[in-house]
């Protein structure tokens, strides 16, 4: 009665508080997540081989006497035999050095991550700091006249072609509709020439008709998949990496005046050691910031003057392509056409990718 009394008492869970008294433990979700990670960090008594004493109720491990044969006891001549040790020192030493390396560089990657971020949100704050004084006009920030009205000049010219290829697109949709419009009207003209023997000669001169609209107009979609495809590289790729190069410049700006305000400060304040030693440093980073935007401008007025250039040359080619192109189709010239697209190297796919188009039939 007493050892089951016992057994039961051992196996009781009683909570007990900070206090060291019982009761009801508070339900915070942090202390819980916390034991949690201890216990899955801690070692897994489930996966050790032998259980010694029986602790936790489980058997698992333990070989019941009954199933023993023989005697219990059996001597093993080499139990006292004495076990080599030699290298053990030598090993303990090498996985300690192995240790402590790979400590220290841990320890310097986390040093390099937070110089990183501290150096990140000083000049966040400096920048943060600078656009908010140029905001409420407090502060003074550099300018450059000249590549400032270069600057929105292209920002303009980006709007306006972005326009242009949006409509050109849109003609390209509509265009292409009318084009598969003509060509199920002529098939049904062709089907209707064959079974209205009585009206076969008007049906098939207009199903002839729609054919060679059909091609023209095809022949015009070429022209005109050209035009916007050209269009969109040069606004979307072109103008959009100088675009970036100027995003990159105007930072660089940003953060040379957050600079050169701070170096300004610090010079107006006193003149001890302490002082002196931040001017020095603010001297430096002054200097850092001011050849990273002179760079920095120098590309963005390259990149403007290339810029320039190229559009130029493509815009003059892809405007009399598209001109000579609309012309000759709406004044059904075939011939002029086609030889728009030979002047301008533009080679059209086939309207099938595994079968020849009905444009090509005898």
């Amino acid at each position: 009665m007493a050892d089951s009394i016992m057994s039961k008492a051992a196996t009781m869970e009683i909570p007990i508080n900070s206090n060291g008294d019982t009761g009801t433990l508070p339900e915070d979700d942090s202390l819980e997540q916390d034991l949690q990670q201890v216990m899955v960090s801690g070692p897994n008594l489930n996966e050790t081989s032998i259980v010694s004493g029986g602790y936790g109720g489980t058997t698992e491990g333990i070989i019941p006497t009954s199933s023993i044969k023989g005697p219990a006891v059996r001597y093993n001549p080499g139990f006292n035999r004495p076990i080599p040790v030699t290298g053990i020192g030598s090993s303990m030493q090498h996985s300690s050095s192995n240790s402590s390396m790979a400590d220290d560089a841990s320890r310097g990657v986390a040093v390099e991550k937070l110089d990183f971020v501290k150096k990140w949100g000083l000049n966040t704050y400096k920048c943060t700091k600078q656009m908010i004084s140029e905001r409420f006009g407090r502060g003074s920030r550099t300018v450059d006249l000249e590549l400032e009205a270069q600057i929105d000049v292209l920002r303009d010219t980006k709007r306006k072609y972005e326009n242009v290829l949006r409509l050109a697109r849109a003609l390209t949709n509509h265009f292409y509709s009318m084009v598969q419009t003509q060509h199920a009207l002529g098939d049904t003209f062709a089907d209707l020439s064959q079974k209205s023997p009585e009206l076969r000669d008007e049906f098939g001169y207009n199903a002839e008709t729609q054919k060679l609209l059909c091609k023209n107009g095809e022949t015009l979609l070429g022209a005109v998949n050209f035009f916007v495809s050209s269009i969109n590289t040069l606004v979307n790729k072109t103008m959009e990496d100088t675009l970036m190069t100027i995003k990159m410049y105007e930072s660089a700006r940003l953060e040379f005046d957050a600079y050169r305000a701070d170096l300004e400060e610090l010079s107006l304040g006193p003149r001890d050691a302490v002082t002196m030693a931040r001017i020095d440093y603010a001297q430096q980073q002054y200097q850092v910031h001011k050849d990273k935007y002179e760079r920095l401008r120098s590309d963005v007025t390259i990149k403007l003057k290339f810029l320039e250039e190229n559009k130029v040359k493509v815009m003059h080619k892809q405007l009399l392509l598209f001109h000579n192109a609309i012309s000759a189709y709406f004044a059904g010239n075939q011939q002029q056409l086609e030889q728009t697209l030979k002047q301008f190297n533009i080679k059209l796919k086939p309207p099938g990718s595994e079968q020849p188009s009905w444009l090509e039939e005898p």
